[in-house]
């Protein structure tokens, strides 16, 4: 088998959201560098690889992305198949596109492989439809948390029409309430946020965009976690996710 590297979304943490292609992947490679937020189940797919730890997390000490790139030229140059194994999607705010581009610039085949993001599993667990026709006209994913601390245009998104997903917005959350009400969002607004999706520990808590700093801090969020701001945020009953649909039958 030629080396080359895979670049894998290992979706939002549920092991069963893991796609077929990733899984097949998975059982290719001799390495795997994978990040924090991958849930260890996900490695029975490759029991004889090489497993490294490269995790990435706010607020913590992370491995430096420079490094991660040397460790994916080496195994490769190696004549080894390398896998990094990333949460989510890797070309969603996963740096998937810059390690792709960087392996290119050095002659490294690089492929990707997405998964679930976990914007879409938390929604979809909560029972929120993202772009439910007649509430919401589309989506628009945005991270808190930018490379150059620059901020984002909030007028822009709080006046977008669109269902807002904000990313990595757990420690940014006064400035994401603040912006979008400066930017003229209605601070009746409804607002989910979700915690570990699609886990077993998953938590949701459902508020406005006025309130929700407040309701934060009473939920005691904590970091992975989304907020999905917008009018579907409110529709707690679009439809039933099933292991809900399970349990009220059986009761």
């Amino acid at each position: 088998m030629n080396a080359k590297v895979w670049l894998i979304g290992a979706g939002p943490g549920d092991p069963e959201l893991l796609t077929l292609k990733a899984v097949r992947a998975l059982g290719e490679a001799h390495v795997v560098l994978i990040d924090d937020l991958v849930n260890p189940a996900v490695l029975e797919h490759c029991p004889t690889a090489q497993i490294i730890k490269v995790g990435k997390r706010g607020g913590c000490r992370s491995t430096p992305q420079a490094f991660i790139h040397r460790l994916m030229l080496r195994y490769v140059r190696q004549g080894k198949v390398v896998a990094r194994l990333k949460g989510g999607d890797p070309c969603i705010f996963g740096r998937g596109g810059e390690e792709a581009e960087w392996l290119a610039m050095h002659g490294v085949q690089a492929e990707i492989v997405n998964g679930i993001t976990a914007g879409l599993a938390g929604a979809t667990n909560c029972g929120i439809s993202l772009t439910h026709r007649g509430i919401a006209r589309g989506v628009t994913l945005v991270t808190a948390h930018t490379q150059d601390d620059s901020s984002l245009n909030w007028q822009a998104l709080a006046q977008s029409g669109t269902t807002l997903v904000v990313y990595m917005g757990v420690s940014r959350i006064n400035d994401v309430q603040q912006g979008l009400l400066a930017g003229q969002m209605n601070a009746a607004t409804p607002v989910a946020m979700i915690e570990n999706a699609s886990l077993p520990e998953q938590r949701e808590y459902r508020s406005t965009l006025g309130n929700m700093l407040a309701d934060a801090a009473l939920f005691q969020l904590k970091s992975p976690a989304i907020l999905i701001i917008g009018e579907v945020a409110a529709a707690q009953a679009l439809y039933i996710p099933l292991e809900h649909a399970q349990a009220t039958l059986a009761g």
